[in-house]
């Protein structure tokens, strides 16, 4: 599950297996090894990931599935905008189940 997560979030945040290594200051063999299932990063490195990546640790881990957003540099509006887009988004998906 972790091995899933970290590419997704790297991919999602377009950095490469290199650019994120960089930020972590490890070879980006580590983090391949890791996005294989290889290795599983220590957990220095998941918390590093976490803050990296603004989720929680237990969303890396598989334990949650929710993601946070941390919108406290948002103004009051804009957080109105993401929120009315969240709620868009979960009415189409809801459309396409049905």
């Amino acid at each position: 599950m972790i091995a899933e997560r970290i590419k997704q979030l790297r991919t999602s945040c377009h950095m490469t297996q290199t650019s994120l290594a960089k930020k972590l200051n490890i070879t980006r063999s580590s983090v391949n090894a890791w996005e294989m299932g290889l290795s599983i990063p220590s957990t220095t490195y998941i918390v590093e990931l976490s803050q990296l990546f603004q989720v929680s640790t237990d969303y890396l881990l598989g334990l949650k599935t929710n993601i946070f957003l941390d919108a406290s540099s948002l103004s009051e509006q804009e957080i109105h905008i993401v929120y009315e887009l969240i709620q868009y988004f979960k009415e189409m998906n809801s459309k396409k189940q049905s």
